[in-house]
């Protein structure tokens, strides 16, 4: 059983590798706004992993730092709270190559039995609900289980933030501690190595939308 005193480990994890992207000033929002237990760090950036190839495989299990860092990273949080934008309908391609890596053995499995959360911003009207959609499906395949409820969609996301890269907008920021909030609870819900499956329902949570 996970020790209650020690806070939750959140691996923050950006789809975007732009500079200024939206996607990672919504997650450093989400460093402010964590809910007291939870801790967020930020994995290195998408751009430094190479691109998956099962013949790059062994070298990756030999050396590949990115590779290995990454896959350390997931596998010693409690959860991951991805943030992506919608590219083309779908996710950006530095997401799936980050999740393909990550979805080997190499030699442990690091996604099966991980929770995620999946959040994006987007400077368009319809946020990422594709792109959400998308990765949820990949996440699916890796066995992943991704929070439910609350869904957040931040659209027309230029306006939301200020000069500086703050998350201002008050809607957007409740909706942000819902998701953390609902994250934590579902992390806990759901059972550890070693541990018996916890049997506490879910608070009746909504769907969220920005």
């Amino acid at each position: 059983m996970r020790n209650a005193a020690v806070p939750l480990k959140i691996l923050a994890i950006c789809g975007s590798i732009r500079v200024g992207s939206m996607n990672r000033r919504l997650l450093d929002a989400a460093t402010e706004l964590a809910p007291a237990g939870m801790s967020l760090r930020f994995a290195d950036s998408l751009d430094s992993i190479p691109l998956f190839s099962e013949d790059r495989e062994h070298a990756a299990a030999q050396g590949f730092d990115a590779v290995q860092r990454l896959r350390a990273q997931v596998a010693h949080a409690d959860g991951i709270l991805i943030a992506t934008p919608e590219y083309n309908q779908s996710i950006p391609g530095v997401l799936k190559n980050a999740i393909d890596w990550l979805s080997r053995p190499l030699p442990d499995e690091v996604l099966i039995g991980k929770p995620v959360a999946v959040i994006g911003a987007s400077a368009g009207r319809w946020g990422t609900r594709l792109a959400q959609a998308a990765l949820r499906q990949v996440l699916f395949a890796t066995e992943s289980p991704v929070l439910p409820l609350p869904t957040l969609y931040v659209r027309e996301a230029a306006q939301l933030f200020d000069a500086q890269g703050s998350l201002v907008d008050a809607s957007t920021r409740e909706s942000l501690v819902a998701v953390l909030q609902a994250f934590a609870r579902w992390i806990e819900l759901l059972p550890h190595p070693g541990a018996a499956p916890r049997t506490t329902a879910l608070a009746a949570d909504v769907p969220v939308t920005a």
